[in-house]
């Protein structure tokens, strides 16, 4: 098979198959620079900026540097999080970063659904303020790039280097899946990359302000988020349900 950008439905299991084989021994900068070949400006990460975040934002910076990055702004991050993508956008000022905005203000939202509701319906509001924006952003690439890691959670533990994203219908690309926590850190300090000092509090991982909480020594990296709720990912990462209305 000749590798070219195809449209996602394009690629059949096959294909996925190649792909994995492909890079099954290369390095996380040797699968971006193949998803950049492959896919050129048909390729978006979308970054949280945390930890692993800084790892590829660095990485891609190397490889493409007018890439374009894309923020979900839900207008409810930690101040953290948002004087970290500043000094990110000073360090690497030929990234194309983009703050994505949700439809509703937070006054809308609250207006249509009700005061706080992260609260109440969690899975309501990430899908008004991160999945729908996403998808809206996303049109007309044909691949993205993720910092899923198979460590971080048991339902990430079987993400591949590429994967058929039905619920965006795009290609997503995870160059980070066999790394450890250490081994982001070691690259963080070893190129002296900013980073949340939130990180140092025992946020592993970061999310929205109301959602997100410090984990205790020994806890899943991921225990900090939507604490108390029958809740462990946005959604973004999440298969479609073929028999939910």
């Amino acid at each position: 098979m000749t590798e070219k950008a195809k449209s996602y439905q394009s690629f059949t299991e096959n294909d996925y198959r190649f792909f994995q084989e492909r890079l099954k021994h290369l390095t996380a900068e040797d699968v971006i620079t193949w998803a950049y070949e492959l896919f050129n400006e048909k390729l978006t990460y979308a970054c949280s900026f945390g930890a692993e975040g800084i790892v590829l934002i660095d990485m891609i910076a190397k490889i493409r540097p007018n890439a374009r990055i894309v923020f979900l702004d839900t207008h409810v991050h930690f101040k953290e999080t948002y004087e970290l993508i500043e000094k990110v956008k000073r360090t690497y000022p030929t990234l194309q970063i983009d703050m994505v905005q949700p439809e509703l203000t937070l006054e809308q939202q609250k207006a249509e659904y009700g005061d706080r509701l992260w609260e109440r319906q969690p899975d309501k509001c990430c899908e008004i303020r991160k999945n729908i924006p996403l998808k809206k952003t996303l049109q007309g690439s044909t691949a993205w790039l993720s910092g899923l890691r198979r460590a971080q959670s048991p339902t990430r533990a079987n993400t591949e280097f590429v994967n058929q994203d039905d619920k965006f219908q795009l290609v997503k690309v995870c160059p980070l899946i066999h790394w450890s926590w250490q081994d982001v850190w070691d690259y963080i300090h070893e190129h002296d990359l900013p980073y949340n000092p939130l990180h140092d509090q025992h946020y592993p991982s970061i999310g929205c302000e109301p959602c997100t909480f410090a984990v205790k020594n020994g806890e899943d990296h991921r225990a900090g988020r939507w604490a108390g709720q029958q809740k462990t990912e946005c959604g973004l990462h999440v298969k479609p349900n073929p028999n939910k209305e």
